[in-house]
């Protein structure tokens, strides 16, 4: 049995707090999460990416949610390769003097190993509750298919275990023709779930969607494919609606995608004054799951070939 989920990127992005969907009475950050977690059984972390979240703060979501509420969580940005603003580290590990932003190399191994620590110190709490879906390592557009980045990417995922670690490759060189058996291949040999992506496909960083299972859990972010993406505002960015034509494809999709894996995730990372929420609560409803949980469990075929289509 599959069980799918949909969501999305966010829960209190700033133009979702105005857009009118949250009740006026539900203004406070507990609040907003318990009244998006009855209504979708899943939300990705974005916050991490920008800082590590404290224990307490993740205790916190835990006692917002109900049992069965799960929480993937973005890897903070120094970890997968993203240039990093000083200000966001813990005060204790900032480095002295040196740039505003730095890189994995700027900081020294044991701040490093530390910084992983507080990390995994933070979800400590969503695990323990049995919420943690997975650790997502999304990796930048300029990480291209090399041993190296293997490498780096195995190491990265061995820091996240026992949690289910999902890899979002954004340089097509991951992909281009025969790359592509080659890097879900590996994905699979290291039991890393491949999220597949719905992005515009005219720009240089664009990445096919591979809709194909590398381990238990399936996952496809939608990113939308707004014409403005190569703008420096995040609200510009991911201004999309998804019309319910493409829902419907993508319902159908992803239903074939289920029976590869035991479990999907899909997150819409529309983010744009509820889009995000209002398009997942349709594709829950296309997938016949009714909006208040946005889960369904679908049936495979006891000993029904799961392998994935070539």
């Amino acid at each position: 049995m599959t069980v799918i989920k949909v969501g999305t990127s966010s829960w209190a992005d700033r133009t979702l707090l105005r857009s009118g969907w949250y009740p006026r009475e539900v203004n406070d950050p507990a609040g907003r999460l318990g009244y998006y977690a009855d209504r979708f059984a899943l939300v990705e972390v974005d916050t991490s990416y920008y800082a590590v979240p404290t224990p307490e703060t993740t205790q916190g979501w835990v006692e917002a949610t109900p049992d069965g509420f799960t929480f993937n969580v973005k890897a903070y940005r120094l970890f997968t390769g993203h240039p990093t603003p000083v200000a966001t580290l813990p005060a204790d590990l900032r480095p002295a003097g040196g740039p505003d932003r730095i890189r994995r190399r700027d900081l020294p191994s044991p701040a490093y190993d530390e910084l992983w620590r507080r990390f995994r110190a933070a979800l400590a709490p969503i695990a323990a509750a049995d919420r943690l879906g997975a650790v997502l390592l999304q990796f930048p557009p300029w990480l291209a298919r090399s041993d190296a980045a293997r490498r780096r990417i195995a190491e990265l995922a061995d820091r996240c275990r026992p949690w289910r670690v999902a890899v979002e490759l954004r340089h097509g060189s991951w992909f281009d023709g025969p790359a592509a058996l080659e890097t879900l291949a590996f994905l699979r040999e290291h039991e890393l779930t491949n999220c597949g992506v719905d992005m515009p496909q005219d720009r240089p960083e664009s990445v096919p969607p591979i809709l194909v299972a590398t381990a238990g859990l399936a996952m496809v972010r939608m990113h939308g494919h707004s014409t403005e993406w190569d703008s420096g505002d995040k609200e510009d960015r991911f201004r999309y609606a998804y019309g319910d034509r493409e829902l419907r494809c993508w319902s159908e999709l992803l239903t074939e995608l289920a029976g590869q894996a035991d479990e999907l995730h899909v997150l819409f990372n529309n983010c744009c004054a509820g889009q995000a929420q209002r398009d997942a609560e349709r594709l829950a409803e296309l997938l016949g799951a009714p909006a208040a949980t946005a889960a369904r469990t679908v049936g495979v075929a006891a000993g029904a070939d799961r392998s994935p289509p070539r």
